[in-house]
């Protein structure tokens, strides 16, 4: 029978645009080390290192190898994990079921994006005709930004004005906290006024491109209880890792055809909701739920997700904004680290939420802390065609 698993230990680098004082190496070395001393453990302590990130996008690969030193990992057992955006949601599960064996008294998952260094630099691609924008021939995650935006206005679910809210609440979330790579000061208006990428997407809709890492330590139960004081249960992950998006000459562009259930993306994210909460008699998770942090990568992403996680009914996301339900201080906070929008350093993003899901539970997110008590959060990651990893955590066991 598979132990009972704990977060004991969360570490993170501040969020830039770039850091040309640190290579690879050093960038996950100062997540490792925040999440050793979080737990008051040494690298000596650690069984297993599990890592991973978007190599692609920096064009190096065999990371797990050659950071070795940064990642302390040299003579543990250990894996190294690449899902698409899905990656830090898959890094955490991996090392949830590592720990669940029992054969390891801690394992320490690691994810980190350097996009200062990348080949890549897929998120912020756009051509100068706005169809290939759309069709993903240029920039394919701004195509399916785009394609959430419209479903989201055409099911009449919320408005360009009711986006800029959910905008200006993102943004005050992500100034209150301190590892967030964008941390701006905006007003509806300002949001209205940026530019439009492919309407009804604006710029100020769009995730970074961010470079950080993440390091969380986890352990089974009796190890978790006697190192931590704060332990964070994991009751349950689900994850979904299939392809729906049709190939490079189909006709994808028919988002209701393609996706019955909305756009790319949506629907991966609403299957692992609906296991879970089967799963953990969540029948209301408004109610049941106190915090939920999403891998989002544009404001409509967190909007249409509203209805994805059955927050509200179908159609009805522009209720929970006009309430402010997702606010800070709101029935049910969402994103209060100011989400993937601002900070998105693709390998650790999932892990990110994760990260931010433990501190809220501990009550130390400081100037960004849910108004009320955090005793249950979900915290998930999305990715490539239809990924999804989803976790809730606990207070209690």
């Amino acid at each position: 029978m598979a132990e009972r698993v704990a977060v004991i230990g969360v570490g993170q680098s501040p969020g830039k645009r770039s850091r040309k004082d640190v290579g690879e190496v050093e960038l996950v070395n100062e997540a490792v080390r925040a999440a050793l001393e979080d737990a008051q453990l040494t690298i000596d302590d650690i069984d297993a290192v599990i890592q991973g990130n978007m190599e692609f996008f920096e064009g190096t690969f065999y990371t797990d190898q050659w950071l070795v030193e940064g990642l302390g990992a040299y003579g543990k057992s250990g894996l190294k994990v690449n899902s698409a955006g899905d990656t830090g949601g898959t890094i955490f599960t991996s090392g949830v079921s590592h720990a669940a064996t029992g054969l390891f008294r801690t394992v320490l998952a690691v994810g980190f994006e350097k996009q200062d260094e990348g080949a890549y630099g897929g998120i912020g691609m756009r051509s100068e005709d706005s169809f290939f924008d759309i069709a993903g021939g240029s920039g394919r995650a701004i195509g399916a930004m785009w394609g959430t935006a419209v479903s989201v206005i055409d099911r009449k679910s919320a408005t360009e004005e009711l986006a800029a809210k959910v905008r200006v609440k993102e943004a005050q979330c992500g100034l209150r906290n301190p590892y967030a790579h964008l941390r701006l000061k905006l007003t509806e208006q300002d949001v209205l006024n940026s530019e439009v990428v492919i309407w009804p997407l604006r710029f100020l809709h769009i995730c970074p491109t961010s470079v950080s890492a993440c390091a969380v330590i986890v352990a089974p139960e009796s190890e978790a209880k006697r190192l931590s004081p704060k332990p964070v249960w994991v009751k349950d992950y689900y994850c979904i890792h299939s392809g729906l998006q049709p190939r490079v000459g189909e006709p994808w562009l028919n988002l209701g055809a393609a996706y019955p259930t909305g756009p790319q993306f949506r629907w991966g994210v609403e299957q692992a909701a609906i296991a879970l909460y089967k799963r953990n008699g969540i029948t209301n998770p408004r109610k049941q739920l106190d915090l939920i942090e999403s891998y989002s990568p544009s404001t409509w992403h967190e909007i249409d997700y509203y209805e994805a996680l059955k927050l509200c009914e179908p159609g009805k996301a522009w209720k929970l904004i006009e309430e402010e339900a997702t606010w800070p201080n709101g029935d049910i906070p969402y994103d209060l680290s100011g989400g993937v929008v601002s900070t998105n350093a693709i390998g650790a993003t999932g892990l990110h939420r994760v990260a931010e899901a433990v501190i809220q539970i501990r009550g130390e997110g400081g100037e960004r802390q849910a108004a009320k008590d955090v005793n249950l959060a979900l915290a998930f990651a999305q990715g490539a065609d239809q990924f999804c990893t989803a976790a809730i955590l606990s207070k209690n066991l």
